[in-house]
């Protein structure tokens, strides 16, 4: 079942938020103004985790904003941010399963919502970014028809991930 976060489930935010197998990397390709890309799959994996937010309490009183959870009877199980961006697209902070919901439908439910909030709202499509180390999410939305439109490599220089490019993926709704 998916809902909408409100003041009286906020709480549910960080409960999907779990560790990820990092099993390879994309490797990215631009040529004749377009993206392909390859996968390098590692010999050994690891996991990795993202960090806990505190969420913002305008995602639920701010039109230009939404937080989606999907629910198992009690238990949240999905989430998947969303906010307006400057370039007519929404941008898809961050979708999430719970790592023993993955491969259920779970992540397609989200993003299908995300889609109809985006449409809804009159964006031109949605866009994200994750890292090329996460094979996994970029499979997911090339399989969703995301397509590959940036790669960043300078944007985690700064940080332990300093060895993980950032991949960007946008999908663009066609004219109606």
């Amino acid at each position: 079942m998916l809902v909408k976060m409100s003041h009286v489930n906020m709480n549910d935010f960080n409960k999907s938020n779990e560790s990820l197998t990092v099993f390879g990397r994309i490797i990215p390709k631009y040529e004749n103004d377009k993206w392909s890309y390859t996968e390098e799959i590692y010999s050994e994996s690891y996991e990795k985790r993202y960090v806990d937010e505190d969420i913002d309490k305008s995602y639920v009183d701010d039109a230009s904003k939404a937080v989606f959870f999907y629910y198992d009877d009690k238990d949240c199980v999905g989430r998947i941010r969303l906010r307006s961006n400057w370039n007519g697209y929404a941008l898809m902070e961050d979708i999430s399963v719970a790592k023993k919901w993955r491969g259920r439908g779970i992540g397609k439910e989200l993003l299908k919502e995300g889609v109809e909030w985006a449409r809804n709202n009159d964006f031109a499509g949605l866009m994200l970014e994750t890292q090329d180390v996460n094979v996994s999410a970029c499979r997911f939305y090339a399989k969703n028809n995301f397509v590959l439109g940036a790669v960043d490599t300078m944007l985690y220089t700064n940080f332990q991930t300093a060895n993980e490019k950032a991949i960007f993926w946008y999908l663009k709704f066609e004219e109606e």
